[in-house]
């Protein structure tokens, strides 16, 4: 478990593509340390799959401009006691170091994304195919952390060819300071990253009451993420209390 907490209370509500807007994480704000806006496609490459998922009926931001939208989605939050953060998508590092000074800027998080699995965008050199390129997904990591920003990567577990402790070490010595993992339904694999970094380590999936928190917890996870769950306040509350009591336990002598 990392000692270096990132955000408190260590409740996250999890990116969820064309819906995590500031709005959305407003309203989460009673209940969360931490909100992941996104995913923003940062680049041509991106941008144009996640037209081609619009055009099957997924749910993408598509700003006109991505930059513009990531600094005026951060300034509105401004005045919100929670710490954001931005989900991205990009297969070149230059629009990649652009959102990370916006994020230094806005104390906000930037968050790469090895996570999304989609075809269009796997194609585009971004998302899950990242895992499988670990070399481009330190690189990306390194030019993001260059410019001052606090940086973390999304990535998800049960991916075939994709040793993902080891590769969760390598992103936390190339200077990574969150590894957000989805767990799928192989939930030990957070007890593997944790023992793996020193990294602050947020388990996501299917976090939606007592049990599910502790049990990532007791894997050593630094703190749990709310996906699809995350606009119901009976669910980030109950999240909360849940991760509130953990935490006081723990403190307790």
């Amino acid at each position: 478990m990392s000692s270096r907490p990132l955000f408190e209370p260590r409740v996250a509500a999890a990116s969820l593509s064309g819906a995590s807007d500031a709005e959305w994480a407003r309203a989460a704000a009673e209940y969360v340390g931490c909100a992941f806006l996104g995913g923003v496609a940062l680049d041509e490459p991106t941008r144009r799959a996640a037209r081609q998922l619009v055009d099957r009926d997924r749910e993408e931001f598509l700003p006109a401009d991505p930059h513009h939208f990531v600094n005026s989605q951060l300034r509105a939050l401004d005045d919100v006691p929670i710490r954001p953060a931005v989900n991205v998508r990009s297969s070149t590092l230059v629009p990649l170091e652009d959102a990370a000074d916006l994020c230094r800027d806005h104390d906000a998080i930037l968050e790469i994304n090895a996570h999304c699995r989609q075809e269009e965008m796997c194609d585009a050199r971004a998302g899950e195919a990242l895992l499988h390129q670990p070399g481009r997904l330190c690189k990306q990591v390194e030019a993001a952390t260059a410019t001052g920003a606090t940086v973390g990567v999304k990535v998800r577990a049960e991916v075939d060819g994709v040793d993902l402790p080891a590769l969760a070490a390598d992103l936390d010595a190339v200077g990574a300071d969150l590894i957000h993992v989805d767990a799928m339904d192989s939930e030990p694999v957070v007890a593997d990253v944790a023992d793996a970094v020193d990294a602050f380590v947020v388990a996501n999936n299917e976090v939606r009451d007592e049990p599910s928190v502790r049990e990532y917890l007791e894997y050593g996870a630094d703190a749990v993420s709310v996906g699809r769950p995350s606009d119901d306040p009976r669910v980030l509350q109950r999240v909360r209390e849940a991760t509130d009591a953990w935490f006081r336990e723990e403190a307790s002598p």
